[in-house]
């Protein structure tokens, strides 16, 4: 007779060995997203490209990113968070070690294919493992610890990474990394479980169920109400950081290239500030997280409108106070997955989570698209004749988006009560009360 397995509490010990084992995956995921971005002069070289091709390597791993999220969510209900976690750093680790011996531009953007899909594979499990193993009252705060613990991920590639690529060399820097990957797959291998309740295990799906969950969780106003959450909030820091703050600053307001790096790496510092403030606001006012993001929203375009309608060049402490007020974005975008959580089932949260997922990603996309098509019809000359002036209409086009995604959160925002106070009155005072709401 086979003994039953012990079951654990929820937010106890072994849940935070289970999130350790989980989020460190998380974070190398990070710093293989942002391992090229401090490399884009060598990768020019090694790869002897120009400055478009080498975009095409960000813009391509980002849209294989976005691609995956609901096809991963919907093989999340299926096959639980540890299979996804060891499916997705095993692509990585493979990805990233063909990187480092990739020679070729083809070569090059076929192995950052799969570094995105591999990528692609990790937040979404993480985020259910948080939700299953952790009491409802701590869970928007670990979600933001994790956001906040991913940033860790993109410090080591600004630094160490930065330090061994003229050090040693592409090939070991980048192989190293790689095989980072082995070590915390074997960790997850060990320590990792699905679910802390023996009862409570992943349940069978059927594959021609999957679809069903999936549009079951695209029904759910309180998904869409996510998805438009993480797609307003989150696109602005994404935009900047990745790809445009650098021009934007140098190019368009003058800066010096040391000030405008200054100024990204304090990004990532708001977001490690600002994390566990969003993270305690959304714990004590649940019924408020709608209104936090368009809060959060409202300060970055009006910010933006101040830098963008400045006479001339904005002076430095507007800039700063711009850096700071987009990167706060980053980790209200966060809010968009809880409020996912509060209204789906467990068996169909990978599903919801990744439609939910998707919004950032793909106003990321539309946006980096947007700007790049303007600067090139009002600087047609390429980047030595970017100024002021090209960056304050291009910039403008943020607004397209930020106004599709705040009109669409206050529609489902409405949609969300209205059916929650008529279908279940007293989730939705409790709500109101500042309680937790358990799926």
């Amino acid at each position: 007779m086979t003994s039953r397995p012990a079951s654990f509490e929820l937010g106890g010990r072994r849940a935070w060995v289970v999130y350790g084992a989980s989020v460190s995956i998380y974070v190398l995921a990070v710093f293989h997203r942002s391992s090229l971005g401090v490399a884009g002069l060598i990768a020019t070289e090694r790869f002897h490209i120009a400055a478009t091709q080498l975009s095409v390597f960000t813009m391509v791993q980002l849209l294989v990113y976005a691609a995956m999220q609901i096809p991963v969510g919907a093989l999340l209900d299926r096959f639980g968070s540890k299979r996804l976690l060891l499916s997705g750093v095993t692509l990585m680790t493979l990805a990233q070690l063909g990187f480092a011996f990739a020679d070729s531009f083809a070569a090059g953007l076929v192995a950052r294919v799969f570094v995105g899909v591999g990528d692609a594979m990790i937040f979404i499990p993480l985020l259910r493992i948080v939700a299953l193993w952790f009491p409802p009252l701590r869970i928007p705060m670990v979600t933001q610890l994790t956001g906040l613990l991913g940033q860790v991920g993109a410090l080591v590639a600004a630094t160490p990474l930065v330090h061994a690529l003229h050090a040693y060399g592409w090939t070991p820097s980048y192989a190293t990394a790689g095989l980072v990957g082995v070590v915390l797959g074997l960790l997850v291998l060990v320590v990792v479980r699905d679910s802390p309740n023996p009862d409570h295990e992943l349940d069978e799906i059927k594959v021609r169920a999957i679809a069903r969950a999936v549009r079951a969780a695209w029904r759910t106003p309180g998904t869409r109400l996510g998805l438009w959450s993480h797609f307003s909030a989150q696109f602005g820091a994404t935009v900047f950081a990745l790809l445009w703050g650098y021009p934007f600053l140098v190019a368009g307001q003058g800066l010096s290239p040391s000030t405008a790096g200054t100024l990204l790496m304090l990004m990532t510092i708001t977001t490690v500030v600002t994390s566990p403030i969003i993270g305690g606001f959304v714990t004590r006012y649940p019924f408020s997280r709608s209104t936090l993001i368009l809060a959060i929203v409202a300060a970055i375009m009006t910010v933006w409108a101040v830098v963008l309608l400045w006479p001339g060049r904005a002076p430095l402490p507007v800039l700063v106070v711009l850096v700071v007020v987009t990167a706060v974005g980053g980790p209200g975008s966060m809010v968009g997955f809880d409020l996912a959580r509060t209204f789906n089932p467990p068996t169909r949260l990978g599903s919801a989570t990744g439609i939910v997922n998707v919004g950032g990603f793909l106003a990321s996309l539309s946006t980096v698209t947007l700007i790049g098509i303007v600067l090139d019809r009002v600087a047609p000359g390429g980047p030595s004749t970017y100024d002021v002036d090209s960056f304050r209409a291009a910039m403008s086009v943020q607004y397209l988006v930020w106004g599709l995604g705040v009109a669409q959160i206050l529609r489902y925002r409405r949609k969300v009560r209205r059916e929650l106070k008529a279908n279940d009155p007293a989730a939705y005072d409790a709500l109101r009360a500042g309680e937790p709401l358990t799926p």
